[in-house]
């Protein structure tokens, strides 16, 4: 079998409101500004950092991700004043079968429920559908994210069900996930909605 190469390559997608670029350490001290706020990272695998080195660590994990082929992880950069607003990530990446998790997630405190939020979604997955042809896109969430899941769901995933015990979270405690999909069939009317929403 034929391996598309297409899905490891990693290219700068740029909207109005957001331009999402490969993660790398330049984007450290933008990225360590916008995760000042500890509620951005109380469900999140990592742990707060407390320093610039210790952003500095976080990109240095998803840099050598995507260089084993794990996962691509993206700067989420606001186009109107340049600043580095958080990041995100394709990962669970599987050709063969036509599935790809986004995920890696986060933004800082000014720029939720915005429309560059909307639009960084947006532009991910038409490069999963329209571009590589992916037959379906995973998110995981934890079970007490409750803000996640009610944003997982106002992009028009479906949410499947909850894999018990699924990870460890940083304070040692078991997490259960919550797992959301969406289906090429349901990308055109999602598509629409997060279109006309960004018009608003």
């Amino acid at each position: 079998m034929t391996v598309d190469s297409r899905w490891w390559e990693q290219p700068v997608l740029i909207g109005r409101h957001v331009r999402l670029e490969p993660l790398t350490l330049e984007h450290a001290e933008g990225l360590h500004a916008a995760g000042e706020d500890p509620e951005i990272w109380r469900w999140l695998s990592w742990r707060q950092p407390a320093d610039l080195a210790g952003t500095r660590k976080i990109i240095e994990s998803g840099v050598a991700d995507r260089e084993r082929g794990v996962r691509l992880p993206w700067a989420q950069i606001d186009q109107r004043t340049g600043e580095v607003a958080g990041t995100t990530s394709f990962y669970e990446i599987v050709p063969a079968h036509g599935g790809i998790a986004i995920g890696y997630t986060w933004i800082g405190a000014p720029w939720q429920r915005t429309a560059l939020n909307t639009e960084a979604k947006l532009l991910l997955l038409g490069r999963a559908f329209e571009t590589l042809g992916a037959h379906r896109v995973t998110w995981h969430t934890d079970i007490n994210n409750h803000r996640s899941q009610q944003a997982i769901t106002r992009l028009g995933a479906l949410r499947e069900g909850v894999h018990r015990h699924h990870r460890v979270r940083p304070d040692g405690s078991l997490r259960d996930t919550v797992t959301f999909s969406m289906i090429a069939e349901e990308w055109p009317g999602a598509r629409a909605r997060l279109s006309e929403r960004l018009t608003r």
